[in-house]
């Protein structure tokens, strides 16, 4: 039986070796590893005697909490495939996952009672078992976490060769994508891409025995689960848990728990700096920090650098975790630079023939190796027009310059033709964002009789400006070619956006189209 590629045995050997080590903090509650492996066992003989077995699939829609942590190592023990569900959905949007990856057993939040009475899931079929978490009487159909795995304290699961993972290779987790464009995918990762992704982070955070990693990010993403919680039990490290963001008790607990270690996203370190200063705590103790999620200017590293947050840029995906990283350092020195490969991992840039691209010129990001997901479950066709040859192709248009750094230039999915020539929107919101009284803008292609595509751009105006299409396309003289302008222009308050705040443009088409 697998072992060494194994959360739950990380969790078991770090319990033998130094028991009484904090392993997570949550509310100001120590967890130590002791308490972590007994709990995940408790959890697994739960599971178990609900006639949970290997290969059977067990969905979460839990904030990040201690149950969450659990269920996922519990899951591991038995060989089980953990199904992370994003909590933000709604309960239509609900269904897709659960249709999708039909779990056995759904455990959720009890702030989403009413949403899963309201859809029915209890009448699901085949049938679904439902558990809530939390400090409620549920009736009915839906069973109580809390209450029924605490009667199996101290119990151990039954694990045998035909039971718990035997193969690296074996499913551990389905976590669907953000969904930017069409509806989520259900990435197929194994053990041993956990794995190797925590070797991956112990590089590029610096990580050790004796650091203590903040994770405010949801941990239904890869960038909570797989770049911060399980790398830092993988080395014996200490998780302090945030179950939601809040800016001030991110400045407290950084003060008080020492925190040396963390990741973010740029909407993150906007909100951290915008902390008037009289409210702010000491962040000396922070060793490594990093981030990623989307593009970062220049001038935030900087002020992040200024406010005790200078940061490392990494970029990845679902279907990878991290792919690409950059000291702080380059950074600032080579901006736009989303750096260069991980060490455990095959990177490259190809063109549309499958061709290795020269330095400079533009092409899609694709990755072989032990970090890539094994498929998108019960999706053969989007299986097949992701990996091709042995290659993921990430979908992310880059170029790489003379000494290896890559620079993202868009998604493939938002690239569209106007008038023959190729329109990359990211270069085209880098300009525009220059532009006095634009807090944020995004552009997209719409269909035009003239041109097959022209640009749309929607606009969130900083209070006390407007903006005219007039301003932009004026701004976008002798900075852009003239068939890059956007043609047309509409203002928003916010964008639609995925957990990490990527922009989900396929909602903002769908409003041109009402």
């Amino acid at each position: 039986m697998i072992k060494s590629m194994n959360i739950a045995f990380w969790v078991q050997r770090w319990r033998e070796l130094h028991p009484e080590k904090p392993a997570i903090i949550f509310n100001d509650r120590v967890i130590t590893y002791r308490d972590l492996h007994t709990r995940s066992n408790r959890t697994a003989s739960w599971l178990q005697s609900l006639g949970i077995e290997k290969g059977d699939r067990v969905a979460v829609m839990l904030t990040n909490s201690l149950e969450f942590i659990e269920v996922f190592i519990a899951c591991s023990r038995l060989g089980a495939i953990f199904v992370p569900i994003n909590y933000r959905i709604t309960g239509r949007e609900l269904n897709h996952p659960i249709a999708n990856a039909r779990p056995r057993v759904f455990i959720f939040d009890q702030a989403y009672m009413d949403m899963i009475e309201r859809i029915g899931l209890e009448k699901q079929l085949p049938p679904l078992l439902l558990a809530v978490v939390g400090n409620v009487s549920p009736s009915g159909k839906i069973r109580y976490y809390n209450g029924e795995t605490a009667e199996f304290d101290g119990k151990q699961p039954f694990v045998s060769r035909s039971l718990g993972p035997s193969d690296p290779e074996e499913p551990q987790v389905i976590m669907y994508t953000s969904g930017t464009t069409g509806a989520p995918k259900g990435a197929v990762l194994s053990h041993r891409k956990t794995f190797f992704n925590c070797l991956n982070a112990e590089i590029f955070f610096k990580l050790n025995f004796d650091d203590i990693m903040l994770i405010v990010l949801p941990l239904f993403h890869s960038g909570g689960l797989f770049i911060q919680a399980a790398p830092t039990l993988y080395k014996g490290a200490t998780i302090l848990l945030h179950s939601k963001f809040d800016p001030i008790s991110i400045y407290r607990d950084i003060e008080k728990y020492r925190v040396s270690k963390f990741l973010g996203v740029p909407t993150v370190f906007r909100s951290l700096l915008n902390v008037p200063h009289e409210q702010r705590r000491d962040v000396s103790s922070l060793k490594t920090i990093a981030g990623g999620g989307e593009k970062t200017t220049k001038e935030l590293f900087q002020a992040c650098k200024d406010g005790g947050f200078g940061f490392r840029q990494i970029m990845g995906q679902t279907e990878t975790s991290i792919l690409l990283w950059a000291s702080e350092d380059v950074s600032l020195s080579r901006p736009g630079t989303v750096g260069r490969p991980v060490f455990h991992a095959e990177v490259s840039i190809l063109d549309r023939s499958g061709r290795r691209v020269k330095p400079g010129e533009i092409g899609e990001i694709v990755v072989r190796g032990s970090i890539m997901m094994k498929e998108y479950w019960q999706d053969p066709e989007q299986t097949d027009a992701t990996i091709k040859n042995g290659y993921l192709h990430t979908g992310d248009l880059a170029y790489v310059d003379l000494d290896g750094y890559y620079y993202l230039v868009d998604r493939v999915d938002d690239m569209y033709i106007s008038g023959g020539e190729n329109v990359y929107p990211a270069e085209v919101e880098a300009v525009l964002r220059e532009i006095e009284g634009i807090d944020d803008i995004a552009v997209v292609g719409v269909p035009d009789e003239t041109w097959g595509y022209a640009g749309h751009a929607f606009v969130i105006p900083q209070k006390g400006y407007t903006v005219e299409l007039d301003d932009v396309q004026k701004h976008c003289h002798e900075r852009l070619a003239r068939y890059k302008f956007p043609k047309q222009i509409s203002f928003v308050k916010d964008f639609p956006r995925t957990a990490l705040g990527k922009i989900r443009k396929t909602e903002l088409l769908r409003k041109l189209e009402q």
